[in-house]
């Protein structure tokens, strides 16, 4: 029989975490506070492009309260250009010039916000202070900041070394697009602009390092999402064994992607300062340097075309795009390989031809953030599916109806290379139901027949969008758990993932609670700490409840393998014959017969007597799970707007969200993760955009200029899902973190367009991120 009587997994849990949270008991970063901590301000450049005359430190060093102060030329052998985290993936002919970042800036500075020097004193205002006292000298430099001229022989270089500002250039194909092209009815041409900004967590970025020279032990609480590979990266620099480094990731108050990012110079700098110094030292990232000092996404430009059968089927697609890499590229290619490949979405595209270059500027420097470059993919497929739709006279429901790849097709394999480095395939889908219950759940066609037509009678301007998407999730390499039964009965989860509120405290118990017979509150989960567990790769890429996941799953199991043949050693029974339920084993249809899973625990690690050959002690096991490949998840997202024709202001009036991400573990914090991916689409879609002029300066560094939408604009969202088990990993799963952000451009776009009418005025809408403003000037003509 053998039965686990509960089952948490799929249920609507609240957070295990939360009570912690919301009673003030969760720890961050700046909640570290040890005996002697000294503070941290970096000097950072005020220009984007210049070369380093001389950094003076004498008075800064005179200051009462400043301990040290740092310059490149200190740090000595120390100082060096970080590693390149992701190299570029296996393609044909590839162009890849590598160039990270370094600690602190030497002989030139590339971005405005490069730090030049470090100051170390008894208090952060007194450090801040202290940077004033710094005499800096430098000889500004043309800035590169457009894309197109940035390749030209009369810009400026970067990096002096490399000819055009070309980061990278990649090619990759599929079929024949110049005869597909050759063959079509239709063939739409176009440019989009796509934008991406900052992504504006709550908490910025942090770092806390402590030496303690007598234990010989580094100890860094650091706000990163891969915390065992900064270990080991800090380790390595430092002279010192992953042993003597132990990084504690704590509550972090939102990653979403820059917090990947490693290594900042910041992370390298404050544990050499510590260990110099033999003092802790902090530094917290304040709000205006996370517009400098934190990673972001920016703008690609894309040529696009797409070849049509007069019935509106896709022959080919073709796309040429620049993208902005800023400054350095620790990052590799993932963000243009993502774009390149999101492209192609859930639609059979039998030939495509997509060619990007990567292009250096004197700007911030570009890595994942929520989306990772799948927004401009999407954006451009979903905007030239638009514009096919009005030009062959095809509802825009109904054109990509008929492109949508069948289900009988999976695995689908598209041919061309992904991330992970491996033939990008689909390994599972099923995409016609998702749009019609999204068509179903907006009420498409009786707004376009009723609706529509009634209210613009009435002098209202109300349009209509939906958007289709794909999204690859959890990739390898690997993650792993330790499961434990503890003596008190309560069961321990350590993962060497970090957490930045993606619910993991719960998830994870829910997974564990079914395979042991447990309370999900009697679950504790450990994650960010190295010391609790070895390895890991970190939380990307929408693939912690996937690879992690599925890495507590098997160590649950083993764990329940190991507590039915102990139990059924100590009743003298079958294990068939064992139920495992409420904390406790018992023998079926035998009242009374039952024993605690502590009891277990405590007898499965003897003080004397003797234990069999092979024998392990303890109730608790290690597994880990790399997938093959990436899970493929998908959704539409669909989107009722109002806007005003005077002001160009807008109001949602209902948007939805119907997405498969395989077998939903808590469908609670499923829709919390969508929600949180919508906001950050609307602000991408209408609000934020980094606006840098000509000298790379940023123009709207303050969350005064940089507008985030508020509650006020984030739309009430109506969310369901359907279901493709993934073949991939044991439970099924897809990941969910960034489908909520991917579509809500074009999605904009779409029904924007349709409440204005501005397809039938030869207006279209081929760029974000839009505002009214900017809609105010692209309409300008109609006036």
């Amino acid at each position: 029989m053998n039965v686990v009587a509960t089952k948490k997994f799929g249920a609507p849990i609240r957070r295990n975490e939360d009570a912690r949270l919301l009673t003030g008991q969760a720890l961050f970063i700046d909640d570290v506070e040890l005996p002697g901590m000294l503070y941290a301000a970096f000097l950072r450049s005020n220009v984007a492009h210049a070369r380093i005359r001389s950094i003076v430190a004498s008075a800064a060093r005179a200051r009462d309260g400043v301990v040290a102060v740092y310059t490149a030329e200190d740090l000595g052998d120390y100082w060096a250009p970080g590693p390149l985290l992701v190299p570029p993936p296996p393609i044909a002919d590839i162009v890849f010039n590598a160039r990270t970042q370094v600690p602190l800036a030497k002989g030139k500075v590339r971005h405005v916000g490069e730090p030049l020097a470090v100051v170390l004193a008894e208090s952060r205002y007194l450090a801040e202070d202290a940077l004033g006292d710094i005499a800096v000298e430098l000889d500004p430099l043309p800035a590169i900041v457009d894309l197109e001229s940035a390749q030209t022989e009369a810009a400026g270089r970067v990096h002096e070394d490399v000819r055009g500002n070309v980061a990278a250039h990649v090619r990759q194909s599929r079929g024949n697009y110049a005869a597909a092209r050759a063959r079509a009815a239709h063939v739409i041409a176009r440019r989009f602009l796509y934008d991406h900004g900052a992504s504006s967590p709550i908490e910025t970025r942090g770092v806390v390092a402590s030496w303690d020279a007598r234990a010989n032990q580094l100890s860094i609480w650091d706000t990163t999402q891969a915390p065992v590979f900064l270990r080991n990266g800090l380790a390595a620099m430092l002279g010192l064994s992953e042993r003597q480094v132990r990084v504690v990731a704590p509550f972090v108050g939102g990653g979403f992607g820059p917090k990947i990012m490693l290594f900042y110079p910041e992370e390298v700098v404050i544990p050499w300062a510590a260990m110099k110094l033999n003092r802790p030292v902090k530094w917290i990232e304040d709000r205006l340097e996370h517009f400098f000092a934190t990673t972001q996404e920016r703008g690609q430009t894309h040529d696009a075309e797409i070849a049509l059968a007069a019935d509106g089927r896709i022959l080919g697609v073709k796309d040429v795009f620049l993208h902005d890499t800023g400054a350095y590229n620790p990052y590799g290619l993932t963000v243009p390989i993502n774009s390149q490949c999101t492209l192609l979405g859930p639609y059979v595209i039998p030939n495509y031809d997509s060619a990007f270059t990567a292009i250096f500027t004197n700007k911030p420097i570009v890595t994942p953030f929520r989306g990772a470059g799948r927004q401009h993919g999407v954006f451009v497929i979903e905007r030239l599916l638009d514009l096919a739709a009005h030009e062959l006279r095809i509802d825009r429901a109904e054109i990509r109806r008929r492109n949508l790849i069948p289900p009988d097709a999976f695995p689908y394999n598209n041919e061309i290379i992904y991330q992970d480095f491996a033939p990008l395939s689909y390994d599972s889908g099923n995409y016609e139901p998702i749009l019609d219950k999204a068509l179903e759940m907006i009420g498409y066609d009786r707004f376009l027949a009723e609706e529509q037509p009634r209210l613009r009678a009435q002098g209202r301007h109300v349009g209509v969008g939906i958007a289709c998407y794909v999204e690859g999730t959890g990739i390898g390499p690997y993650e792993g758990a330790k499961v434990q039964v503890q003596a008190n009965g309560k069961v321990s989860v350590a993962t060497g993932i970090g957490t930045q509120g993606q619910g993991h405290f719960t998830v994870f118990a829910q997974i564990v609670a079914d395979q042991l017979g447990v309370e999900v509150t009697d679950v504790d989960v450990a994650t960010g700490d190295t010391d609790q567990f070895y390895w890991g790769a970190g939380t990307f890429a929408s693939r912690g409840a996937v690879v992690a996941g599925n890495a507590v799953n098997e160590a649950g199991k083993a764990v329940r393998q190991k507590i039915l043949k102990l139990a059924a050693e100590h009743f003298e029974c079958a294990e068939e014959d064992l139920e495992i339920a409420d904390g406790q084993v018992s023998v079926v249809g035998i009242p009374g017969q039952a024993v605690k899973l502590g009891a277990l625990a405590l007898k499965a690690n003897p003080m004397r007597g003797a234990v069999k050959p092979g024998t392990e002690p303890g109730l608790e096991s290690t597994q880990y799970f790399g997938p093959p490949s990436g899970a493929t998840a998908s959704g539409v997202h669909a989107m009722i707007v109002e806007v005003d024709p005077q002001t160009f202001t807008l109001e949602v009036l209902k948007y939805v969200v119907v997405h498969d991400c395989g077998t939903v573990i808590n469908p609670l914090i499923l829709a919390g993760q969508i929600h949180g991916g919508v906001a950050q689409g609307v602000g991408n879609a209408f609000y934020e955009q980094l606006v840098f002029d000509e000298e790379g300066q940023l123009l709207n560094a303050s969350l005064a200029d940089y507008l985030l939408p508020t509650a006020l604009e984030v739309p009430h969202m109506e969310v369901a899902h359907t279901v493709t088990a993934s073949p991939l990993n044991p439970l099924g799963i897809k990941g969910a973190g960034e489908a909520g952000a991917i579509p809500v451009g074009p999605l904009f776009a779409q029904a924007i367009e349709d409440a204005l009418g501005l397809p039938e005025r030869k207006i279209e809408l081929n760029e974000i991120p839009l505002s009214p403003g900017r809609l105010f000037e692209l309409t300008a003509r109609l006036r």
